[in-house]
């Protein structure tokens, strides 16, 4: 459970999202469709709202479905949204669109991940990617974050680590601060203990408009650098806890060369997405 229903009931838990949001009581009435007044009455206990006016304002607050189910909760209502086991029969449709996004990202890696960036499946370049990284850090479950920053991951063949470890952890960091979770802000702790110290200044490395992941080829003797962006995508009006969760991260070449190498991994080890072990 996250911390924004604990310790409190339902008013408390809305005026920690809403400050946190930085949302006045009078913008989310506007919002939600109600009047300050009732919002106010609301945070103080002095009102209880029905489940369809607390799934307003949840919404309003761009609250995760997963806290949504708390705020009910603690309402004394039951959850709106599902949580659904991603081998479940009933996520066959989405298990089947994942795969085909996946290899139709080839030759270049794509992971699917949940919300703490642990690997729910990959395509064939992204396990290209990581051989040699030790095989404990591919057991189930396999975080993603710590698989690129660990040293016995693919840290040692990052050129850029400094800026691009510190890339992660911001990115995290943010998250555990919207969205607050006790197993994100141990992974931010995680994350920082294996990076080296933040690099001051500008990055003579960027590319103006991403941080690059700068990656050297696993063969000593090839002295090639892989030149990568990322990109993230989610289920953007998913109603399943489980599905709102998950999160296609892509690794794209930022020039033709890295294209080039690229294609000549996957050609090399295969087509085909593997499950990371699905939850």
């Amino acid at each position: 459970m996250s911390e924004s229903t604990t310790g409190g009931g339902l008013g408390s838990a809305l005026r920690e999202w809403r400050t946190r949001r930085r949302v006045s009581q009078l913008e989310l009435a506007v919002r939600a469709g109600s009047t300050q007044r009732h919002v106010s009455f609301i945070e103080s206990g002095r009102s209880t709202p029905g489940r369809s006016m607390i799934i307003r304002l949840a919404e309003s607050l761009e609250v995760p479905i997963r806290e949504r189910n708390e705020l009910l909760l603690a309402a004394g209502f039951a959850p709106a949204y599902p949580q659904t086991r991603l081998d479940d029969p009933q996520l066959e449709p989405i298990r089947t669109a994942l795969e085909r996004i996946l290899r139709g990202h080839l030759p270049y890696p794509a992971v699917v991940v949940n919300r703490y960036g642990d690997l729910v499946s990959a395509n064939a370049a992204f396990h290209a990617l990581t051989a040699g990284v030790a095989p404990h850090l591919l057991a189930p479950p396999v975080s993603v974050p710590r698989v690129l920053l660990h040293p016995q991951g693919l840290a040692s063949r990052i050129v850029n680590l400094d800026e691009w470890a510190w890339h992660i952890i911001d990115r995290v960091q943010v998250e555990s601060v919207r969205n607050p979770d006790e197993q994100l802000q141990h992974l931010v702790g995680e994350l920082t203990g294996l990076a080296p110290p933040r690099p001051r200044g500008e990055s003579p490395h960027h590319l103006g408009f991403a941080v690059p992941l700068r990656l050297r080829t696993e063969d000593p003797d090839d002295d090639r650098e892989l030149t990568l962006i990322t990109t993230l995508t989610h289920f953007g009006t998913a109603i399943d806890v489980t599905v709102a969760e998950l999160r296609l991260e892509a690794f794209l070449p930022a020039d033709e060369a890295t294209s080039a190498m690229l294609a000549e991994l996957v050609a090399e080890n295969g087509p085909g997405a593997r499950p990371g072990g699905c939850e």
